[in-house]
């Protein structure tokens, strides 16, 4: 059977940004196979579970494929896939454009522009489809700007107000480490590319120590599983830097040359000792042991997730763990240091891709009010002057996805609120839409993409047709932009010249990076394999050009010292009531991307766990509750209906649910309906991990 090979970029929201290969069938035009690229320094010819399968995703038999519109009176809320012919009827994509421009445009003459609101996050991390003429469009339209915060503007924040940019150890190099810490970090399961070289590390000696409130398959993998209470990271990193300068652990000549405010921090960091430090439920000797550990192997590396500041003390924390690496000099060995994420080292031109200059040909004359994505809730239901009127959602699935799920479908079953769905598949979002538009996969578009777990910046290309209709959002929104008769030439740019502009930046231009090149080449380094981060004080992009210990710029109000205080909403916070005495941790599946691929039967085999909620033996016990039997999870804010999965894999005082779509839970609710808006200490992320709830038997 003839066939080809086509060069594409996994766009889904993960730090491997896989290079992936796609065979087609060149008679039929029909993918018939995707796997790792071999020649990738990071993929090494390997996709995780979820991408092998990726071809259930493209051919599967629910994907949307036409425009849709709600028919006249169906009601908003659940839809069952068989009865999608019931509520929606298909309709010409020129209809559809006309449709939603001249509401759009009937929305802002009556309420004002900013009554429109766009949502999108990462259901693709590629330039053009993550943000380009989206952004363009909502600039010259004047409808509200989205304060994109719900997944790592907290700990990204954090990680820059010490290092000035998001950088860190490249993975390939932790080969040479001797002590590897996943702190918040399931690797196994959310960034399997890194783990070769942390078992090829092992194989030569290195120890593998997991800090994690839960048994993650890293957890379980590793040499010391080290539980701590949600939302305690800060006072464990706090305590460690007290062992680590109480017992001349840290590298002075190091700190002097490259970092600021090292006596500020070393007389903060006194008062927490390990006895201290019992809030994290951690005994005092095993933070002995954890710091001197990490502060004599040389060299130590620690991989930090984004777990740790989804919590009300998230960027403190975030912060705090940070600083470990500068106090003991760690970044000067190959294969020491941390690593967050490698995004900083992209330098797109967000200008020329999003034109927010476009802001002043709007009506408004200005930027637009900003809507923080992790407050949809209240934005839909209690936000005035003017209220949102209009909603426009790409790439996210809010109805799963966002915190006060109450709130949030409250608010979308909304009469008067007219929204718009671009996706590929029924939803629960897609599920109050008034109008619903067939999306792409990455397999039938073009783009360029970085990475937040390497250093290769690669080219997407279309391995096939795009299916039935569907069209990438860029091409969207470019035809809404001449419906709605914007002029400026920047909405008539194509892909080429959307990557063009992407790429224009001087840092680019400077390492000879352009689109033809990739054409030619696939993927470029944008850090020469032998670069150690932060190893001198050139790397650093903080106002003091130095690594900062106390922060020299912050927001008012917000400590220059990383502090401990323990969210409200947990063991030892304000929030604290015996009606719900239990920390919940609304988990993300291994097997699925947030909400993505929880339709799919391939993807649902591979999470048995999903639907059930895990609790530890010693608090079933007391509840009467049945490993197996149905539970009620509740507080104020809601309740959702699981099965008991009792396990040692939560400690006790905690349980965990994993999250997924609503309609396709027990009850019809996700576990986001027990989560809040109660946002971090800084940039306004989301505090998914700081949740507490009460569990009981549910009526069989």
């Amino acid at each position: 059977m003839p066939s080809r090979t086509v060069h594409a970029v996994c766009s889904h929201d993960c730090p491997d940004s896989c290079a992936t290969l796609v065979t087609v069938d060149s008679l039929t035009g029909r993918a018939t196979r995707v796997h790792g690229d071999p020649a990738h320094p990071v993929t090494r010819g390997f996709l995780c579970g979820k991408v092998a399968k990726y071809l259930d995703r493209v051919y599967s038999p629910d994907r949307i494929l036409h425009p849709l519109r709600r028919r006249p009176g169906a009601p908003k809320g659940p839809v069952a896939q068989a009865d999608i012919n019931k509520v929606f009827e298909r309709i010409s994509w020129d209809d559809a454009l006309s449709h939603i421009s001249e509401r759009l445009a009937s929305v802002a003459a009556q309420h004002g522009p900013e009554s429109i609101l766009p949502y999108s996050y990462a259901g693709t991390i590629g330039q053009l489809g993550f943000g380009s003429m989206d952004r363009r469009f909502f600039h010259r339209l004047g409808a509200c700007q989205l304060d994109r915060t719900i997944c790592s503007e907290t700990g990204g924040e954090a990680y820059k107000t010490v290092y000035g940019i998001k950088i860190g150890t490249p993975p390939q190099d932790f080969v040479h480490s001797r002590l590897i810490i996943a702190w918040g970090s399931n690797i196994h399961g959310n960034n399997i590319h890194l783990w070769p070289f942390i078992e090829q590390a092992r194989r030569n000696g290195a120890q593998l120590i997991v800090i994690d409130p839960y048994r993650t398959r890293t957890a379980a993998l590793a040499d010391w599983h080290i539980t701590i209470h949600p939302g305690t990271d800060a006072a464990l990193a706090l305590a460690m830097m007290h062992v680590i300068l109480r017992d001349s652990l840290h590298d002075p000549a190091y700190i002097a040359a490259n970092t600021t405010g090292f006596d500020q921090l070393a007389a903060h960091v006194r008062q927490y000792t390990p006895d201290f430090a019992a809030a994290t439920g951690i005994p005092a000797a095993d933070i002995e042991r954890l710091a001197r550990l990490y502060a004599t192997t040389t060299p130590s590396v620690i991989r930090l997730n984004y777990g740790i500041q989804r919590s009300q003390n998230g960027g403190a924390a975030t912060r705090a763990v940070a600083m470990l690496p500068l106090l003991t000099g760690s970044w000067q060995h190959r294969g020491g240091g941390m690593v967050l994420s490698t995004s900083g080292a992209f330098p797109f031109n967000s200008d020329a891709l999003h034109r927010p200059d476009l802001a002043y040909a709007s009506p408004l004359k200005r930027p637009a009010r900003t809507v923080n994505m992790s407050e949809l809730g209240r934005a839909l239901t209690t936000l005035d002057h003017p209220r949102v009127h209009a909603l426009f959602v790409y790439n996210s699935n809010p109805a799963a996805i966002a915190p006060n799920q109450s709130d949030v479908l409250r608010g979308l079953a909304r009469t008067d609120l007219f929204t718009v769905v671009h996706d590929l598949f029924l939803t629960d979002t897609a599920d109050y839409a008034d109008i619903i538009l067939p999306a792409t996969t990455f397999l039938e578009t073009t783009d360029v993409q970085g990475a937040y777990g390497h250093y290769y910046v690669q080219l997407s290309q279309p391995a096939i047709a795009p299916l039935g209709e569907s069209r990438p959002n860029w091409w969207l929104f470019a035809q809404l932009a001449l419906r709605c008769g914007f002029t400026e030439p920047c909405f008539r740019d194509d892909e080429d010249a959307l990557i063009d502009a992407a790429l224009s930046s001087p840092e680019f231009q400077s390492l000879g990076i352009t689109r033809q090149r990739l054409e030619r080449e696939h993927s470029i380094p944008v850090i020469l394999d032998a670069a150690l981060p932060f190893s001198d004080s050139s790397w650093f992009r903080t106002p003091s050009r130095r690594g900062e210990l106390c922060a020299t710029q912050l927001r008012p109000g917000l400590d220059p010292l990383p502090i401990f205080r323990a969210p409200d909403e947990s063991r030892a916070g304000s929030a604290f009531t015996p009606r719900f005495p239990l920390e919940m941790l609304p988990r993300k599946a291994d097997n699925l991307m947030n909400s993505t691929f929880a339709n799919i039967p391939t993807h649902q085999h591979m999470e048995p766990h999903s639907g059930t909620l895990e609790i530890h033996p010693s608090d079933a016990a007391p509840r009467n509750i049945a490993d197996g039997s149905p539970v009620e999870a509740f507080n104020d804010r809601g309740r959702i209906t699981l099965r008991a999965r009792i396990t040692t894999s939560v400690q006790p005082g905690v349980v965990a649910s994993r999250l997924g779509w609503n309609k396709l839970s027990p009850g019809g609710r996700g576990v986001n309906s027990l989560t809040g808006e109660q946002l971090a200490d800084l940039a306004g992320g989301a505090t998914f991990y700081s949740t507490l709830v009460e569990i009981r038997p549910a009526a069989q």
